[in-house]
């Protein structure tokens, strides 16, 4: 029988946390050791191999301003009696509803 615990110990052989976060800039070398890892959210250079961050983001997801960018508004035309679809880059910035990225 094979017991599986989430959230245990990390494991020697799996990536650092920091390799896939928004936050970091990696600097890496040809060896494992020859590595340099700059945390811009908690602004420090990272020495060890990193299992768990609260800050942490992964960068393959969409940020707030890319999903904000692509975004279609429904908007309502009370003259016209009309409800459609615009794109959030065809509305003029002061219609837009800006939310500031974290």
């Amino acid at each position: 029988m094979k017991i599986r615990i989430h959230g245990g110990t990390a494991r020697d052989d799996e990536a650092a946390l920091c390799l896939s976060c928004r936050y970091a800039s990696v600097v890496a070398g040809t060896s494992a050791r020859h590595q340099i890892i700059r945390c811009s959210r908690i602004d420090t250079t990272i020495a060890f191999k990193v299992t768990s961050c609260s800050e942490y983001l992964n960068r393959q997801h969409p940020s707030l301003c890319h999903m904000e960018d692509i975004a279609w508004v429904l908007r309502t035309d009370a003259r016209r009696n009309r409800i459609g679809f615009t794109p959030s880059k065809a509305l003029k910035l002061r219609h837009r509803l800006l939310v500031d990225e974290d």
